[in-house]
């Protein structure tokens, strides 16, 4: 499904700038054309101050519909049109280039990115993700570290981004199972158990980007 005129758009600009590429912003679809889409002027949702954007902003965006799904695409700023009041002119994403994510069920991506665990104070190491999604992930790390299904540990996942911006997403995770290599590995999967929906929506656009890499291919 396509945007469609009146609809709430939630954004972030991809920005190099930390604090900038955090900011959440609010936005409504003005109208709705076949190359474009022209929206409002955008708000932070922290200050409620207006958002000033430029022409080549890219942008991470998205929309609600019926039962709570997101549907998240990327855009850039095309331009601006004056009318009764300032609008923003956007690119229109591809349909296919929309990803869908419904409130329990998230969409999960190979990936190989770095993970510290803190399973105990003595029992502390670095791993390398083999998926990564909204609802857990899954890693690979030395065979000798003593892991079971039911452990519950803190993690810190190094998140890089198209734009080049690094995130460090902490949450809290438990292991649902623990599975032996051949290759002297173990290959650990684990859902979240504590994790912030701002750090959670981190993940979501990271699986967003790789998805849209993958579909490139």
């Amino acid at each position: 499904m396509l945007p469609k005129v009146n609809q709430i758009l939630y954004l972030q600009v991809n920005s190099i700038d930390e604090e900038e590429a955090k900011e959440e912003l609010k936005s409504r679809i003005a109208d709705v054309h076949e190359q474009y889409l022209t929206m409002e002027v955008p708000i932070s949702q922290k200050t409620g101050r207006l958002k000033r954007l430029y022409v080549g902003d890219e942008i991470s965006a998205y929309f609600i519909t019926e039962g709570g799904v997101k549907n998240y695409f990327q855009t850039s700023v095309l331009g601006f049109k004056e009318d009764v009041i300032r609008l923003i002119v956007i690119k229109m994403p591809e349909l296919e280039s929309i990803t869908k994510v419904q409130r329990r069920s998230f969409l999960r991506v190979p990936a190989e990115l770095e993970i510290a665990v803190r399973l105990t104070e003595q029992i502390q190491f670095i791993g390398v993700t083999d998926d990564v999604g909204g609802g857990g992930i899954s890693f690979l790390c030395d065979k000798f570290i003593p892991l079971q299904m039911g452990n519950q540990a803190g993690c810190w996942l190094l998140v890089h981004y198209k734009n080049g911006r690094v995130d460090h997403v902490p949450f809290k995770g438990e292991m649902v199972r623990v599975k032996h290599l051949e290759n002297g590995k173990q290959l650990v999967m684990m859902r979240f158990v504590d994790i912030n929906d701002r750090d959670r929506q981190k993940i979501i656009r990271y699986c967003f980007e790789r998805q849209l890499d993958f579909r490139k291919k």
